[in-house]
């Protein structure tokens, strides 16, 4: 983690008869920023921005953004780059270590991903005991920090450190394949050494000792390029709860699980699930041109799941990647399913009607992927678990950074009172 960048440069600001100056601090990329962390202490003021959307938490090495020119990075490498000749591996290592691996540095992560992929038996009861009504994001919330109980702390922190993160990627996958498979009552498929990270993944889901699952080569391209798109996103809602819990200084495991718990939200990573399950509503009502005029309707709080995006003021450089993707898969698998067909339709729709173009509602990464993850057999209410298994190495990253951040601060926000004034107790006899 870098020393902020010394600035010289300040900005003004005046109330009644007192100025005064407020450091300015700019990044790599040439984003600046006002360095208000003495505003209180200097003026007694602080400041007010619902939701966050004009306020820096942080400074980080890890992810570039763009939202008016649509450029999303890794650690300066383009997504587009990594999306097109990198494995989820290297790109996992690459958040995490700053780098791009060597051979040798591949192949012992490899190995320790590999070593590290069963998980405890005892962790069967734990979902056994789980009611079969219950959502798997919450399942997955609740097992990541279980993990914990079930490996205590080594004494070395870097080797702790090191073992954690290698035990939580790999686990990841084998924690959700194993709710799936219980949820259903089936055999669990445990993982095979001789299969890479997406591979084993999907063999874990669908293998059935009945019925041996197939590879195929596009639907594991389909899911490598799928949790590279999602690998990280920046300061996003699981993302900064990951920050704020591990700011308390908790284990990695618990950090984790908040940003799972996060993540599970329909405006943030459950919008894929929401875009399936919109899709089935319009095909169920027929309903497509009153969809979309609500969805135009500025009087009408109902969203249409899937376009546009919070950051984005363009197209979402992972929706380019994801339609290529969804495209050739579709195309190769020849599905016939009308909810995608619906999608297609849709999909057409936006990119042509001038209100969505004027207002930048363009299909965003949720609505491609999740027609892929329909497409490649993944069940609906596992949707937002992949995008967990996609976003662990972000999240990973940025909880390390913060762990070394010279400025690191518990995090504790502050709020701008409008209850009532002081008031006295009344007995309840006199109420």
């Amino acid at each position: 983690m870098k020393e902020r960048k010394a600035m010289t440069d300040t900005i003004k600001l005046v109330y009644g008869k007192k100025e005064y100056e407020l450091p300015v601090v700019e990044g790599s990329e040439g984003e600046k920023a006002i360095d208000i962390s003495q505003l209180r202490a200097t003026t007694g003021f602080i400041t007010l921005d619902s939701g966050y959307a004009n306020t820096g938490s942080c400074t980080s090495d890890i992810t570039f953004m763009d939202g008016e020119k649509g450029i999303l990075r890794y650690r300066g490498i383009p997504v587009e780059e990594l999306a097109e000749k990198a494995t989820f591996k290297e790109t996992a290592y690459l958040l995490i270590n700053g780098k791009l691996p060597n051979r040798n540095e591949l192949t012992r992560f490899s190995v320790l991903l590999n070593d590290h992929s069963l998980v405890h038996e005892d962790m069967r009861a734990f979902y056994e005991n789980f009611p079969r009504s219950s959502h798997p994001m919450g399942i997955l919330s609740s097992m990541a920090n279980a993990l914990r109980s079930f490996y205590p702390e080594l004494l070395n922190l870097e080797e702790e450190i090191n073992m954690t993160v290698t035990r939580l990627l790999s686990k990841i996958r084998t924690l959700a394949a194993m709710s799936y498979k219980i949820s259903r009552g089936h055999k669990v498929a445990y993982p095979r050494p001789d299969l890479a990270y997406c591979a084993n993944f999907l063999n874990m889901m669908f293998h059935s000792p009945v019925r041996p699952y197939t590879l195929d080569d596009d639907v594991v391209e389909a899911l490598r390029v799928f949790w590279i798109l999602h690998a990280d996103h920046e300061q996003n809602c699981s993302t900064s709860a990951v920050r704020l819990v591990g700011s308390a200084r908790v284990t990695l495991y618990a950090a984790i699980s908040a940003g799972i718990a996060a993540l599970w939200g329909p405006l943030h990573g459950g919008a894929n699930q929401a875009v399936i399950e919109m899709l089935s509503d319009i095909a169920e009502k027929k309903n497509m041109a009153a969809i979309v005029e609500r969805a135009k309707d500025k009087k009408d709080s109902f969203r249409l799941m899937g376009f546009g995006h919070r950051v984005y003021k363009t197209y979402d450089p992972r929706a380019k990647i994801m339609k290529k993707m969804c495209d050739s898969l579709l195309n190769k698998l020849k599905i016939s399913d009308p909810l995608l067909d619906i999608a297609k339709e849709l999909e057409v729709v936006a990119l042509k009607d001038d209100y969505f173009i004027g207002h930048n509602l363009y299909p965003n990464v949720d609505f491609y992927s999740g027609i892929v993850l329909r497409a490649i057999g993944i069940p609906t209410n596992m949707f937002t678990v992949l995008f967990a298994i996609g976003r662990l190495p972000g999240w990973i990253a940025q909880w390390k950074e913060s762990m070394d951040d010279p400025n690191w601060k518990l995090g504790r926000p502050r709020q701008i009172y409008t209850g009532p004034t002081l008031k006295k107790f009344v007995p309840v006899d006199e109420r």
